[in-house]
């Protein structure tokens, strides 16, 4: 971890601590809220079933404004949504998982035609987009929620991700970056944000975004 983000770490320590299941907000068993059916700019559905043929894969980096808008600009890519993943709360508020207390990501669903964009693809676009090197924050935004993440629905995903997350991680190092902190876990339950959150920065043009990469590229390394 660079200078920067240690004196970051240490300034914020109640907030890069991982709650545990034990301590965690009770959550509750039905959401909070409700959803919208359809996406924003894709006008297709933000919640299953896809068509046949159409993958899933989650993704987390930083706040899911700006990742969101990352995956619903890619050709292929059929719709997207965001939530809160990996975590112990069931049908967390945005409130409870800002307080740090639900231990969940800001999470993106992406809902994909492999046909036309594969999940490699995806993993490129992810590891560009972000900067995966900073432990419990991304930029000045500091907290667990904040995390990187990818969190895999099957097998096949899982040993994609572990490859290419290996690669880019000898690459940074050799560009003399500090090494990969991306968490990567079986997909855990997606709870979907609330209304505001879905297509942020399509409602608010001008709106926040702190994701910033390293600038660094990842080459998608051949399978063995």
């Amino acid at each position: 971890m660079s200078s920067i983000g240690k004196l970051m770490a240490m300034l914020n320590a109640d907030k890069t601590q991982m709650v545990s299941a034990e301590d965690a907000l009770p959550g509750r068993s039905e959401p909070a809220f409700q959803v919208p059916e359809t996406h924003a700019v894709l006008g297709t559905p933000l919640k299953p079933p896809f068509p046949a043929g159409t993958c899933v894969a989650y993704f987390a980096l930083g706040c899911f404004w700006g990742a969101e808008r990352l995956f619903w600009e890619m050709d292929g890519v059929y719709s997207t949504a965001v939530g809160y993943q990996e975590g112990s709360t069931p049908n967390p508020t945005y409130e409870e998982v800002c307080s740090g207390r639900t231990g969940h990501a800001e999470a993106v669903m992406v809902a994909f035609d492999p046909a036309k964009v594969s999940y490699e693809d995806l993993l490129k676009k992810f590891f560009e987009e972000h900067d995966p090197t900073q432990g419990m924050r991304q930029g000045n935004d500091v907290g667990t929620q904040y995390r990187s993440g990818i969190y895999f629905a099957n097998d096949a995903q899982k040993e994609t991700a572990e490859r290419v997350r290996d690669a880019y991680d000898a690459d940074l190092r050799a560009a003399g970056k500090e090494p990969v902190t991306t968490e990567i876990a079986p997909a855990g339950p997606f709870y979907y944000a609330e209304d505001y959150h879905q297509q942020y920065l399509h409602k608010v043009p001008n709106g926040y975004c702190g994701l910033k990469g390293t600038g660094v590229a990842c080459t998608i390394p051949t399978a063995a």
